[in-house]
């Protein structure tokens, strides 16, 4: 090779040193998580340097745990954050696509093929896809149907004892409830060790009374929320040292036993706050048989006030009028603490029906995961109660790869290409699925295309016992549409942001502290 050559090969070497070490990165991340996915997929055991270990196949939790520096993989991972956080599933998934996706996409690169083309090509094909996979969703009428439970199972892990416990509660909270938007169906799920499997109308506060002097239980429960400290209002340490400033002390202690009073005369028998509680209202609340809870959290706190009809109130609040204050109170038919799971229980409230789903561990060690597979699968039959469903097991993505390979001939030039780079990815999740279950994936991917072609059908894949292709609706193997959609649409987004990277400059340390930078001084793809 000539020195003109040469360079001209460092040149390029150059140019493509931003791609190729993303690409890399992002080739690193899925390979953590493509393992995972499907019925036969395997776990993950993350160990922290303080030897606490977490075993689970739930995607997101992988890449959340994980320790990444690299600025291309943490892309990929907040990614699957925000399809986490707004369907509650499919990160393994849009994990997998987007990788396909970005290494694809770089090998084009690598090829001649300009990056504008490629991203241009995974753009149109995107949006193809998006506008392919809307015609295939089946509606879901109503809570009562049966593919909820075949929804609940898939997204669940085959877990039948929590399937169960989600379409169960579905139906307590009903489908106009599911269908909210400000509605998340899988923050009602809690999970504890030594506790069996329930669910029941009404909500649970993750704290105890507050003494056991308090009573236990109180039915007719009237209750009052606040919003803050149950104390009496402070004073400076300094102003405490004059005549005025002591005076005033006690002016704010008397004031403060007035307004303790007051929630007495009320009736009140329950009271919850989100922060602490002064011995001096504790003391008399318990002479009262008032049942107090202090430290609920806010999320704890708003589910009670949803449930039972009550309004939060400040501890300035208690200030008002006893006929002002009253307005804010809310009611239930039984309030009580559960001893065993050291947790209060507000059942019956005459506000908005709620619904709790208690998943029972049988140790420490399993109960986060127990919990996550939970939630995944009342996100899914949220997702599906609010657009649909469309075949599982990677069956419709492949039909989407045929479908948008038609439109190819409509692209000019090289974006093609980029084209290309979304029919591969579309067939990745059914190949990593039949991989994991221990058959060849290219043989297999092109039976189903085959098969699909032949019969005309968007939801043939492939048995992953057998190695047959079969039909997973047949099966009852589906996925909810808002998943899959938002799957491809954030595999797309990330990829395109990730092949738009032409350079990577490590930004100085504004913090001032040199030694500091001394010691950060490490390359920043370092991964």
């Amino acid at each position: 090779m000539s020195l003109g050559q040469s360079r001209g090969g460092n040149e390029l070497d150059e140019r493509l040193a931003a791609l190729v070490t993303n690409a890399n990165a992002v080739r690193a991340i899925t390979s953590a998580v493509d393992g995972t996915i499907g019925p036969k997929g395997l776990d993950t055991m993350l160990v922290d340097r303080f030897g606490e270990v977490i075993i689970t196949n739930d995607g997101v939790t992988i890449l959340d745990k994980m320790d990444v520096n690299h600025p291309a993989a943490k892309m990929l991972i907040n990614i699957a954050k925000a399809q986490q956080e707004k369907v509650g599933d499919g990160t393994t998934t849009a994990t997998i696509m987007a990788g396909s996706l970005v290494v694809d996409g770089v090998n084009q690169v690598i090829r001649g093929v300009p990056v504008a083309r490629v991203i241009e090509g995974m753009k149109y094909g995107i949006n193809k896809a998006l506008e392919c996979i809307e015609k295939k969703a089946r509606k879901i009428k109503t809570v009562n149907d049966a593919v909820l439970n075949d929804i609940a199972m898939i997204a669940g892990r085959e877990h039948s004892d929590i399937a169960q416990l989600v379409v169960e509660a579905a139906k307590l909270v009903g489908a106009e409830k599911l269908k909210e938007e400000s509605f998340k169906f899988s923050d009602i799920i809690t999970a504890e060790t030594g506790a069996e499997n329930e669910v029941f109308l009404g909500v649970i506060a993750n704290q105890e009374r507050m003494s056991k002097e308090m009573p236990e239980a109180v039915k007719k429960a009237k209750i009052l929320l606040v919003d803050d400290a149950l104390e009496p209002e402070e004073i400076e340490d300094e102003a405490l040292s004059t005549e005025i400033g002591f005076r005033r002390y006690i002016d704010l202690q008397d004031q403060f036993k007035e307004n303790i009073q007051k929630i007495v005369d009320l009736g009140v028998n329950v009271i919850m706050t989100d922060r602490g509680i002064h011995s001096l209202a504790e003391e008399i609340l318990a002479d009262f048989d008032i049942l107090a809870i202090q430290r609920v959290g806010s999320k704890d706190m708003r589910r009670v006030a949803d449930h039972t009809g009550a309004k939060m109130l400040k501890r300035s609040g208690l200030k008002k009028e006893s006929s002002d204050i009253e307005k804010y109170l809310g009611y239930a038919d039984k309030v009580y603490e559960d001893e065993k799971l050291e947790h209060v229980r507000i059942l019956g409230g005459k506000g908005k029906p709620m619904a709790t789903i208690l998943v029972g561990a049988s140790t420490d060690e399993v109960v986060g995961e127990r919990e996550r597979i939970a939630k995944d699968a009342a996100a899914s039959v949220q997702a599906a109660i609010k657009s649909g469903f469309v075949p599982g097991g990677g069956s419709v993505e492949v039909y989407l790869a045929r479908e948008i390979s038609r439109y190819r001939d409509d692209l000019k030039g090289m974006s093609a290409y980029g084209l290309d780079s979304v029919i591969a990815a579309l067939k990745q999740p059914l190949a990593r699925i039949v991989e994991n279950s221990g058959f060849n994936p290219l043989e297999k991917v092109e039976d189903v295309v085959m098969a699909q072609s032949e019969q005309k059908k968007d939801s043939l894949a492939v048995d992953c016992d057998t190695g047959e292709v079969c039909d997973m609706l047949e099966k009852g193997i589906v996925d909810p549409l808002l998943v899959k959609r938002y799957a491809i649409k954030a595999a797309g987004e990330v990829a395109v942001a990730i092949l738009r990277i032409d350079t990577i400059i490590k930004k100085k340390d504004d913090s001032g502290n040199k030694q500091d930078n001394l010691n950060k001084e490490q390359d920043v793809l370092d991964f």
